[in-house]
């Protein structure tokens, strides 16, 4: 793939075969932020995405055709929980997460209920939340959880 914008994406329903193509996503993306905090264990950070793995409730981010990310939108008693939003490293930067991102919320949007997730402290991942208006609600030594009221 080239390095210019894209704009082939899709998003699919997740096949229970995907996961390890996302676990292995997940330790790629996740390794620089565990790895500063301390916190990278080779065997955990995928068992972790292999734990909570929902098929039903995720999708595959397929940019040119190909496997590119996968994202988690799951009910929670109030409302979505954003959760495994990985994008491969080489197509960050080109507006793709962006576009899922927006996606999403205009999903949440249309059925008026909030959406919550966490980042890992210091990751660059909070600015995109927060320009898609992401505010704090607590944080830990570890995490910042973070919530999205509905557009109205």
């Amino acid at each position: 793939m080239n390095n210019s914008t894209i704009t082939a994406w899709a998003l699919r329903p997740a096949e229970p075969e995907d996961v390890e193509a996302m676990a292995e996503l997940r330790a790629t993306v996740m390794r620089p932020d565990l790895e500063r905090l301390g916190r990278y264990d080779e065997h955990r950070v995928r068992q972790r995405l292999r734990d909570v793995y929902a098929p039903e409730h995720t999708s595959v981010v397929v940019a040119d055709g190909e496997f590119a990310g996968c994202v988690t939108l799951r009910p929670v008693e109030d409302g979505l929980w954003l959760e495994n939003f990985y994008l491969s490293p080489t197509l960050q930067g080109r507006g793709i997460g962006t576009a899922v991102l927006r996606s999403l919320l205009a999903r949440a949007d249309e059925e008026g209920v909030a959406v919550r997730l966490d980042v890992l402290q210091g990751s660059a991942a909070r600015a995109l939340y927060e320009r898609h208006g992401f505010t704090e609600e607590r944080q830990d030594p570890i995490d910042v959880f973070m919530v999205r009221a509905p557009a109205r």
